[in-house]
């Protein structure tokens, strides 16, 4: 049964045999008893009401995914045990149980208010997508490094000054989110997550990097922007498979001759820093290259065949004949 954004105010009738139900974005603020007899019930879609509350669900030992994202709930909803996926993400729910279905590969509990999480929830091993974000937690404990099915984290938004070594047993092949947290350094184990494609490091205090980065070869993107970074690791060129790099708002000063050696980077922010000059070689492959409000004064004799540069807020000496070839290739340059 489909009926996502239908205008809906009330929970509509269901066949007692019905194994999926969407009623996602509609303006329902109650879930009948009866819902909690729908013993073939396999999935729940009802994110984007106004529920505020939810009958208890734990005999529905058919469902596997219960999606509740961007309601008003404030209590954690009572679940069954074979319970795979469950999205609570902007809710009021304040604390997460201690027993949770030992079946869960996805969960979101972001944007609930939550200052802890407890024990159990590392111990659910399934778990192959966590997400925490929005929340105000000040500690991620040890045992997060025995989530080892886990590809998918996100501790971004909290207030975290610290993340454990263990974090670096983790399996993490899609994404790894710490940003804007209160971190000023992370930790060498980070470099052991060579399976990792995405890594979001923004809006924290950061002013080191650790050179043990340039080991996580699958990086495809890094996100550093709105840090304390005066400098990028020489390790940094060691990251074969990066194609975007965004430094922006840093205070980086100069930038390690091993950039010249991301053969996969396509574009390169580093608007808003303190570079006075740029290395003599640059990636080769690189199309997309924003200098916004630094401090250069001339440029290198040769840049890659870029698609677009950025050079505003800059005062260059003169016209640097590498600009004239850059145009006369079709690049667009604003100065």
């Amino acid at each position: 049964m489909r009926a996502p954004a239908s205008g809906l105010t009330e929970f509509p009738a269901v066949p007692a045999d019905v194994r999926l139900i969407d009623l996602a974005w509609n303006d329902i603020a109650e879930v009948p008893a009866w819902v909690a007899g729908l013993t073939a019930l396999e999935e729940l879609r009802l994110d984007g009401n106004r529920l505020r509350s939810l009958p208890d669900l734990s005999g529905l030992t058919a469902l596997r995914a219960l999606h509740l994202d961007g309601n008003e709930l404030a209590s954690f909803p009572g679940c069954p045990p074979g319970l795979e996926v469950l999205f609570l993400y902007g809710n009021r729910v304040g604390a997460i149980p201690d027993r949770l279905s030992p079946a869960l590969r996805h969960l979101a509990a972001g944007g609930n208010g939550l200052t802890g999480v407890p024990g159990s929830l590392w111990k659910l091993t399934g778990l192959e997508s966590l997400n925490l974000a929005e929340n105000e937690l000040t500690e991620v404990p040890a045992a997060i490094g025995g989530l080892t099915r886990l590809r998918m984290l996100d501790l971004g938004h909290n207030r975290l000054d610290s993340v454990p070594p263990e974090l670096g047993d983790l399996d993490l092949t899609d994404y790894l989110y710490l940003s804007d947290n209160r971190f000023t350094e992370v930790p060498e184990a980070i470099g052991r997550l060579d399976r990792l494609a995405y890594l979001n490091l923004t809006d924290n205090r950061l002013t080191r990097l650790p050179e043990s980065l340039g080991r996580m070869a699958a990086l495809v993107e890094l996100r550093l922007y709105n840090n304390r970074l005066e400098s990028l690791p020489e390790a940094i060129g060691g990251l074969a498979s990066l194609r975007e790099l965004h430094a922006q708002g840093n205070r980086l000063t100069r930038l390690p001759a091993s950039v010249a050696e991301l053969g996969e980077l396509r574009v390169l922010d580093l608007r808003n820093n303190q570079l006075r000059e740029l290395p003599d070689r640059l990636p080769p492959g690189l199309r997309h290259l924003d200098l916004r409000n630094n401090r250069l004064r001339e440029l290198p004799a040769s840049l890659p065949p870029l698609e677009k540069l950025d050079l505003r807020w800059n005062k260059l000496d003169g016209e640097p004949e590498v600009l004239r070839r850059l145009r006369d290739r079709g690049c667009v340059i604003l100065r």
